[in-house]
């Protein structure tokens, strides 16, 4: 699936082969966005002092309606607090071209390097685009249109009505198209387009919207402006999600991957938050981990465990670039996954050149890690390791969060506006409006009703050796166990490895085992046998450091977000992220997040139940 080739006239207007049409028209892209579109919906005006704006796109093309709405947004100073610009795509064009259609306007350039700059793996599905510190949020829907519609659920406060011709792209704007559009729409939502086609203006009118012709921009003489105002009363299928109105106090419990994450997502909104831990400091438990790896599940069918993991590390890699210095905190490094099996498959329709970021390793770069050269595995270019602690140090230093350590939750009291956090001695620790459970196994002393399973972890670690540092490869492996080396020390010190880890169920001992530093060993030897040659004399004398968390899982083996009971209202839980902690922490706030405030879903709609606490 290449990037979607545009035709570049002499004149500077891109045109697609595809439809035999005009991205946009001759007058300029800038000018359009701002008359038919943004002036159709009565933007920026129509956002000011509202903490949200939700804009549907119908054809996003080389984005130039998003980036003129975020500029736009960026120069008010009445802009809503977030803003969501959700958009579909078929046939997503290259990150070049993005660039090039902005190049016109020099008030969107650098917004348009910003756009290009993640601007990848755009296969079939969402993708969650974040900027401006995660307060500009483009969810960018690639596929058909009619079946991206059914994927999302939200009231949209504006919609832009885009895409080549009707003559020439008639799904578009067909009538079952439109009835989709109108779904997203409440009372007053305004919308916009260029086109004044009769069946389209008839079509709109039928779904609800009063639609008139306004003068347009030359070379067409007029566009389309409208607003959703059904003369019937409106009863949808589905209701439509209720936000809260205005965010308050949250109580977040733990101070690990989840609950930094939840934290960082609801002060964005607006929230003060309280993350209380029974320990002293952050990350004292399972993603306390010394280094962690992001990577990436790959099945042949592009199972619902890929598709998840993919979406969640998009959401943790723009944090990790937005929070974290790379080189010392995280590295981009990719990751080597071997498969014992040697089942290599991708999905059909990936290939090397594609929008997919997962493909089998080539003998050089196998080679160059120190392995066979026909060694079956998978190169993961989307991966990295990361120091998990200073991704929740960051998290935790973001403005409204306070933090709370040596607070141990020991019962929670519900009253008439909220909740009662207590300690052991009866002592009242915070009073919220509303309460998330992230405590990893812990969880399960607030939610009895959720499956949860404690999963004990050991890994082995330790400076890296000064002899034999060359045999340790800089690209971090998995597989059967994983191995990552020359992590940077703290303060200064010697670099660092690690190796591991068990995967002891139902325990939670936090004692190391000597059984367990040797079934580290002996898998270390299999991923790959010359680091451990290289380490045997740190294995053999005992100087490799043992680091042991336990790990919380679900009874599927996916996180749980949702609320804890439906007769509790307020009380959640964002947990279950098992070894997945890093790629799956930011995605599950984020939904978190935009389903307390009826925001775009990060994902899909059946993908998001697949998360939801409701499944169990």
């Amino acid at each position: 699936m290449a990037a979607e080739p545009v035709a570049w006239r002499a004149d500077g207007v891109p045109r697609s082969e595809r439809f035999d049409d005009i991205y946009h028209t001759e007058t300029g892209a800038l000018a359009q966005s701002r008359h038919v579109f943004l002036g159709g919906c009565g933007l920026p005006e129509a956002w000011a002092g509202q903490p949200k704006w939700r804009i549907l796109e119908t054809g996003f093309g080389l984005g130039l309606n998003f980036l003129t709405t975020w500029q736009a947004w960026r120069a008010d100073p009445a802009r809503p607090r977030m803003l969501h610009f959700v958009s579909i795509e078929a046939h997503p064009v290259s990150a070049d071209d993005v660039l090039r259609g902005a190049e016109a306007y020099p008030e969107l350039v650098s917004l348009a390097r910003e756009l290009a700059g993640q601007w990848h793996g755009l296969l079939p599905g969402f993708h969650r685009l974040a900027f401006d510190e995660g307060r500009v949020l483009l969810t960018l829907c690639v596929g058909d249109v009619q079946p991206m519609l059914r994927a999302q659920r939200f009231e949209a406060d504006s919609i832009f009505l885009d895409g080549f011709s009707p003559r020439l792209n008639p799904v578009m704007w067909s009538e079952d198209t439109l009835k989709a559009v109108s779904r997203f729409a409440r009372q007053g939502t305004r919308i916009a387009t260029w086109t004044i086609a009769r069946t389209i203006r008839d079509a709109l009118a039928q779904y609800g919207f009063s639609v008139d012709k306004h003068p347009g921009l030359p070379p067409k003489r007029d566009c389309l402006r409208g607003v959703f105002a059904p003369a019937w009363t409106v009863r949808r299928r589905e209701p439509p999600p209720e936000g809260i109105e205005a965010p308050g106090h949250c109580a977040v419990i733990g101070a690990g991957l989840a609950g930094a994450a939840v934290a960082a997502s609801l002060a964005r909104r607006g929230w003060r938050v309280s993350v209380l831990d029974a320990a002293d400091w952050p990350a004292s438990g399972a993603s306390g981990l010394p280094v962690g790896m992001l990577a990436p599940h790959a099945s042949p069918d592009d199972a619902l465990l890929s598709r998840l993991t993919r979406a969640g590390i998009r959401a943790t890699w723009s944090e990790l670039e937005r929070l974290l210095e790379e080189g010392r905190d995280w590295r981009a490094s990719g990751v080597i996954e071997r498969r014992p099996d040697g089942d290599v498959r991708v999905p059909a329709g990936w290939s090397a050149d594609g929008p997919n970021e997962s493909w089998p390793a080539s003998a050089d770069r196998l080679v160059a890690a120190g392995l066979p050269d026909d060694a079956p595995a998978l190169w993961h270019s989307r991966a990295a390791w990361v120091r998990p602690q200073r991704l929740i140090a960051a998290w935790l230093r973001q403005p409204g969060i306070e933090f709370r350590g040596g607070c141990r939750v020991a019962r929670l009291e519900r009253h008439t506006s909220g909740w009662q956090l207590f300690d052991p001695d009866g002592g009242l620790l915070v009073d919220a409006d509303r309460v998330v459970v992230c405590a990893g196994f812990e969880s399960g002393r607030f939610a009895p009703g959720l499956p949860l399973q404690p999963v004990r972890g050991q890994v082995a670690w330790g400076p890296m050796p000064d002899d034999d540092a060359a045999a340790l490869p800089l690209t971090p492996i998995n597989g059967d166990g994983h191995l990552v080396a020359h992590v940077p020390g703290e303060h200064g010190d010697a670099p660092i490895w690690l190796a591991g880890a068990t995967f002891d169920r139902d325990s939670t001992s936090l004692e190391a085992t000597v059984a367990d530093g040797a079934a580290n060993r002996e898998r270390l030897v299999r991923l790959h046998p010359a680091a451990a040659t290289a380490l045997a004399d740190e294995f053999e004398r005992g100087e490799s450091r043992a680091w042991v968390g336990v790990r919380c899982a679900s009874g599927d083996r996916r996180p749980l977000v949702g609320p804890i009971d439906a007769d509790a209202s307020g009380l959640w839980a964002c947990t279950a992220l098992g070894s997945r902690g890093l790629s799956f922490a930011a995605l599950c706030a984020e939904l978190l997040a935009a389903q307390w405030h009826a925001e775009p879903l990060p994902l899909p709609a059946t993908l998001a139940k697949a998360l939801g606490t409701q499944r169990l």
